[in-house]
């Protein structure tokens, strides 16, 4: 393995069930990425697919040891790349499913787990959270990192409440995060949780918890609002009007919420997100709509960045043995549009900043 040699032949997976505008911007983006970089020397094979079967005929016709593919977008056509890890290739797919991240496959994505860590880190030991999800796959999976995250933190969940997707109870879960039965249960489940761990981090854990035993002590200082798009921008006015007021609790979001379409909303002013400052893909975006003449998605970021990456890998003239030491280091840290990123556990994690919104737009706060 250590003397293959990288086929200079990339392969781009497109589904023809993709977004039409994703596509299209994708497509443009790596022309950009490879205009931009000025590589010569490596060609770029569009292929699109029909269904998972034709998806194997394609990968299979092209399955050569070195052979690097990018794609496909959807994680339902992601799940088959590992059966092809013996054959000495890698796959960078665009999938949100973080299981499919393993041995030949990695994932290039935004990623709750990694925004999490890096918001709830930046809190202090005052910090009390509060978590409000939506009853859908994002909310779920928000709601599953959560605790292992925050143990990880100086701040502490006091409490936590979901609401149908369609959002018919959510007035009802937004005044029942002040109740003090949720409260109560929310402290002994991780009173539970703790008390079962022999380590000292947890113990010292338990121990702080211990210190809170009234409705007065867990009034939350923070609420983590785990939605996005048109749901968001319904659910977080409902918050002051049931009298969490954003000047004396923090209102926080995760890494969907920076999008100019939420800097305006006034019940956000004042919140924070992981993320790194717009500046930062002014040029691109700039850049873009020149050549295109069309709005610049903000998922764009993420073919842009991989272009940088294989321009890295083939500029070094790297073997494959080189690449996946390479991206099995996560001291290897590359300069991207959104973040100086590396890989951990085959997927992509991002240097971010603390973010805050202020009358449309959003500046570093940390």
């Amino acid at each position: 393995m250590k003397d293959v040699v990288l086929d200079k032949k990339i392969i781009a997976l497109f589904a023809k069930d993709d977004d039409k505008k994703t596509t299209k911007q994708f497509l443009n983006t790596y022309e950009m990425g490879i205009y931009n970089l000025g590589i010569n020397d490596v060609v770029i094979q569009i292929e699109f697919f029909e269904n998972e079967n034709d998806l194997k005929k394609i990968i299979e016709k092209n399955l050569l040891p070195g052979k690097i593919f990018l794609g496909p977008i959807q994680s339902k056509y992601s799940r088959l790349l590992n059966n092809y890890c013996t054959h000495e290739v890698i796959f960078f797919s665009y999938s949100s499913k973080s299981s499919l991240a393993k041995d030949c496959v990695y994932l290039i994505n935004f990623f709750p787990q990694n925004e999490l860590s890096q918001l709830m880190s930046y809190l202090n030991d005052d910090a009390k959270v509060a978590l409000l999800y939506p009853e859908n796959e994002y909310g779920y999976l928000i709601n599953s990192l959560i605790d292992d995250i925050i143990f990880e933190s100086p701040a502490i969940l006091v409490n936590r409440s979901s609401y149908k997707d369609e959002l018919s109870n959510v007035r009802e879960s937004i005044k029942e995060l002040g109740k003090y039965e949720l409260r109560k249960y929310e402290l002994n489940r991780q009173k539970q949780i703790l008390s079962s761990k022999k380590d000292e981090r947890s113990k010292k854990r338990l121990k702080k918890l211990e210190r809170f035993k009234t409705t007065n002590d867990y009034d939350f200082t923070h609420i983590l609002i785990a939605d996005y798009g048109l749901n968001l921008l319904q659910v977080a006015p409902l918050l002051p009007y049931y009298d969490i007021d954003p000047n004396i609790v923090q209102f926080m979001g995760t890494g969907v919420i920076d999008d100019k379409t939420f800097f305006f909303e006034p019940s956000l002013q004042g919140a924070i997100f992981p993320g790194v400052p717009e500046s930062r893909r002014t040029n691109i975006i700039s850049n873009y709509i020149d050549i295109y003449d069309d709005e610049f998605l903000r998922i764009s970021t993420l073919p842009y960045d991989l272009i940088g990456l294989i321009n890295f890998i083939y500029s070094r003239e790297y073997k494959l043995s080189d690449v996946e030491k390479l991206l099995n280091n996560p001291n290897k840290k590359f300069n991207g549009v959104d973040g100086n990123f590396y890989f951990k556990n085959n997927m992509i994690e991002r240097d971010l900043n603390i973010l805050k919104i202020n009358n449309g737009n959003s500046f570093v706060i940390n």
